[in-house]
């Protein structure tokens, strides 16, 4: 027997009702024990520094604890798929740079996730900016220079990355291709053991966060030569673009937030409590003062606005992955 037009009305309203009706509980109850924020490397990197920023006055907001938990290994796998699988009720946040949830989706057949349906945006905490910076060594005072130094000695020079598939690898293999060149990648298990080595010399070149390099950059220990990105870096004003200097390609100008997501069955209320509050806290003067003095950009937006930066760069990201060839399974 078929419902009648009026009883299927009347029962997709109660529905309607119903699930409305959940989620203002959801967030009437919300937060109702601490709220974990969890990082996918280990303390001291610029997220862990992030993560640490907002800690403090969302809990203030929140009225109750806000604890940062480090679940590092295996290049964000292990802290993004714990979020993931949490139950999605508010209290269980990932802190993420964009390669685990972008990048890694090519650079793996299997990931234990998929940020694409298992979790959701909250917020664009903070732009990391990259520069190109090299040994002093490197005979070249910009990017121009540094192709034909390299084009005039293949496979003397080396570049720097914090592992395979990542930007500065991306900007190597792109360059090799693009101008005929030969140069050497040189992964690492992360950022700093990366900078300690360029600074000494063992490799010659690297695009790191400007939060690394900027202080070697100012000793005179390293040399800036581009800043990755559409703009300037507040952090290092003077070092122009790679846009600048005629190259406009896409590889050089994407730049990724450092976000802060939740499982996706989380309930929409309260992602967009934490949405706001989130942004609110990001504009604070004194913290978007701490987060420039990271090296990064202050952002700050609402959960809608996250999701559609994250679905315009997903593409994007995935093919310069793709394009270096790299894959770790």
């Amino acid at each position: 027997m078929t419902p009648s037009p009026s009883l299927t009305r009347r029962s997709t309203l109660l529905a309607a009702l119903a699930l409305a009706a959940g989620g203002a509980a959801a967030q009437a109850d919300y937060p109702h024990k601490p709220v974990r924020i969890v990082v996918q490397y280990q303390a001291g990197g610029m997220s862990d520094a992030l993560a640490r920023v907002i800690a403090e006055p969302l809990a203030q907001r929140l009225g109750q604890p806000v604890l940062v938990e480090n679940r590092s290994g295996a290049g964000g796998i292990i802290g993004t798929d714990y979020v993931a699988k949490s139950a999605p009720d508010g209290h269980t946040l990932l802190l993420t740079v964009p390669g685990p949830v972008t990048a890694n989706l090519a650079l793996y057949s299997k990931l234990p996730y998929d940020p694409r349906t298992e979790l959701r945006m909250v917020s664009d905490i903070a732009l990391p900016r990259l520069v190109l910076a090299v040994h002093p060594s490197v005979p070249a005072t910009d990017f121009k220079g540094l192709l034909a130094a390299i084009k005039a000695a293949p496979g003397k020079y080396s570049m720097g990355s914090w592992g395979p598939g990542t930007q500065p690898h991306q900007i190597q293999v792109f360059m090799d291709r693009q101008h005929d060149l030969k140069t050497t990648h040189v992964p690492y298990k992360g950022e700093a053991p990366m900078v300690v080595d360029l600074v000494g010399g063992v490799i010659s070149m690297t695009v790191g966060s400007t939060a690394s390099l900027q202080q070697h950059i100012a000793s005179g220990k390293l040399r800036a030569l581009a800043v990755a990105g559409p703009r300037r870096a507040k952090a290092l004003p003077e070092v122009p673009t790679f846009a600048e200097q005629g190259f406009a390609d896409t590889v050089y100008a994407i730049t990724g937030p450092i976000s802060v997501m939740a499982p996706a069955k989380t309930p929409g209320a309260v992602v967009e409590r934490l949405g706001r509050e989130i942004a609110a806290i990001v504009r604070q003067p004194e913290v978007a003062r701490r987060i420039e003095g990271l090296g990064a950009e202050p952002l700050g937006n609402t959960p809608a606005e996250a999701a559609a930066a994250y679905q315009a760069l997903l593409p994007v990201a995935l093919k310069l992955t793709q394009d270096t060839g790299v894959r770790l399974d």
